[in-house]
């Protein structure tokens, strides 16, 4: 029987747990380099891609176990190194990946933006895609893996890779296209917030049955590296049995650690008393804040975290630039600033975007978690009775404190908190062991899509000067379709045009669970956004010429990867043509 492996591809640390049939759960060190010519074993793998010339590191220095002499590193040492050289390194690659305004594909990062003082700095660097990136770090998981179990190599296990429950179908098919880049050829997606949860059922086994009864609501409250992520999960009573049920999900908002180390840094450039900072100190300094946000919310956190910079060109060492940041500043900046309190019918900030922007990541407007978090539950209207924590940024006692202080103020009762596994870990413990679930060996939480999908139908009708044909959104997908699960649409009369490059237009809603597949709404009603377009040439085969208009009835599956596929199927029997996002965005 193969293994199970669980990765969690994180936006700042990714970890790697194993399970069996009769192997509960466990994590595995992740062998890298650490320092210079040095390899150890650290619990997780940092999210960081180094990569230097051959003068600012030698590549001897980066040889793997596994490899020879590389020119690039992931883990412990691109993260340390990449704070002294900010222009080499590859951060937040996850982040990048579910950026609609940039192609995904394309080799963007190390990200200059508007900062054109950095072309010298970077001329003849290498440069990567998101999904290359996502692709280096599930490589290295996979090696060591390899490299440690060389009986049982990772390609002949079970594979499943955690994604944030708010990814869309584009970002979800771009982590699989990434899973296979790094050699594996076949993997599951599981959504973290639950993986989270199935974390906490491997470590209380049976208890979580006392804990929890019929009706509660348990919020996952998930804040990462890069992202926030909410999950209503229901407990119910299901012919004496009790059964979970995942029932809401949040939107993808860009909100998480990333954002504090910004923050952060914006204190410490403010103490400087004058002094200016290139953009190549500016990243540093950004790096330099992650690291002393990580130390002064830790539980033993120092009163003080000394912050260097080093100087640039002649003054490397001489014009190092020295200050400090204290635990009351990081404190006071991100719990009040990020975790206000604010009341139960608040909604997050919207403010008006800049007719230009830099193509940089999309991050939320509203720093304000707190606010996220009582929107999405007002959206919803189920109180939560329960909460249980996932993510880095929450590994923070005083911010656990603070969502836990509003929740019970708002619910106008108690709020259980749920104890779960090393927060830096959970995610990958819980999707080794709902492979064990998979396989019979425990509750599985129903939950199936996150949204319900739509594709755009366009009405025909006579053209009138200044106005579009109306659109319809055609359900294809209802909310809580579970993988493998194929849909039949009803047989209207629709026409796919063959032979030319036509767009499709697709639509997503987390709010409306009534709607179900061959639904037939408003693609303007209310909970209905609108996704990236999908433009695709549907070859004329046969007989057919471009620009003929061929009857088809629509199929939608979701894969067991998890991933949405939409299918045109000939009346006639005669073709198929699959409709996929496209990794590539449209030019």
């Amino acid at each position: 029987m193969t293994r199970i492996i669980g990765i969690d591809l994180g936006t700042t640390n990714s970890a790697l747990a194993v399970a069996g049939d009769d192997e509960p759960a466990r994590t595995l060190g992740i062998t890298q380099v650490v320092g210079p010519g040095e390899i150890a074993e650290r619990p997780t793998l940092p999210s960081f891609l180094l990569l230097p010339s051959d003068t600012e590191v030698a590549p001897a220095q980066l040889q793997l176990p596994w490899s020879g002499p590389l020119r690039y590193a992931v883990g412990t040492f691109a993260r340390e190194r990449g704070a002294e050289l900010p222009h080499r390194l590859v951060s937040s690659a996850k982040s990048w990946l579910c950026n609609t305004s940039i192609d995904r594909t394309a080799q963007v990062l190390p990200f200059r933006g508007a900062q054109r003082e950095l072309d010298e700095a970077m001329a003849g660097g290498e440069r990567v895609s998101p999904v290359n990136a996502s692709a280096r770090y599930l490589a290295h998981l996979r090696a060591a893996w390899d490299d440690a179990h060389p009986d049982s190599p990772a390609d002949e296990q079970e594979v499943l890779v955690t994604v944030p429950a708010s990814f869309d179908p584009v970002a979800r098919e771009l982590t699989v296209v990434a899973a296979r880049e790094a050699g594996f050829e076949k993997i599951t997606l599981l959504e973290e917030p639950q993986a989270a949860f199935y974390a906490y059922l491997a470590a209380t086994g049976d208890a979580w049955r006392k804990e929890l009864h019929p009706g509660d609501v348990v919020l996952v409250c998930d804040v990462g590296g890069g992202t926030t992520d909410f999950s209503l999960i229901e407990v119910a009573d299901e012919g004496g049995s009790l059964a979970l049920e995942r029932i809401a999900v949040g939107d993808h908002i860009l909100l998480g650690g990333d954002n504090m180390d910004l923050a952060l840094s914006a204190i410490v450039q403010r103490s400087l008393e004058g002094k200016t900072l290139d953009a190549l100190q500016q990243r540093a300094l950004v790096h330099a804040a992650r690291r002393a946000k990580e130390q002064l919310l830790s539980a033993d956190a120092p009163a003080s975290v000394p912050i260097s910079i080093l100087g640039r060109g002649s003054k490397l060492i001489g014009g190092t630039i020295k200050t400090e940041v204290t635990r009351e500043q990081a404190e006071s900046l991100l719990v009040d600033g990020f975790f206000p309190v604010v009341g139960a019918n608040t909604k997050a900030e919207r403010r008006r975007a800049a007719g230009l922007r830099e193509m940089g990541l999309p991050y939320a407007h509203d720093p304000a978690v707190t606010r996220h978090l009582a929107e999405f539950i007002g959206r919803f209207g189920k109180m939560p009775t329960a909460v249980l924590f996932n993510g880095g940024v929450m590994k923070a006692e005083k911010l656990r404190a603070r969502v836990v202080e509003l929740l019970r103020t708002w619910a106008g009762h108690d709020v259980k908190v749920l104890g779960g596994a090393d927060l830096d870990l959970a995610v990958a413990l819980g999707a080794a062991h709902y492979g064990a679930v998979r396989r019979g060996k425990g509750v599985r939480i129903r939950g199936g899509t996150a949204r319900a999908y739509y594709i755009g139908i366009e009405s025909a009708m006579p053209a009138i000067p200044g106005f579009a044909p109306p659109l319809k959104a055609l359900c294809v997908a209802p909310q809580g379709l579970e993988e493998g699960s194929t849909v039949e649409l009803p047989d209207d009369e629709l026409g796919l045009v063959v032979g030319e490059t036509s767009a499709f237009r697709f639509f997503a809603a987390a709010t409306r669970k009534d709607d179900a597949a061959g639904a037939l709404v408003d693609a303007d009603e209310e909970g209905i956004v609108e996704l990236d377009p999908v433009e695709k040439l549907v070859e004329a085969e046969g007989e057919r010429k471009p620009g003929d208009l061929v009857p088809v009835k629509l199929e939608a599956h979701v894969t067991e990867v998890g991933t949405l596929e939409l299918w045109c199927v000939a009346r006639d029997g005669g073709n198929r043509w699959k409709l996929e996002y496209s990794v590539r965005e449209r030019e």
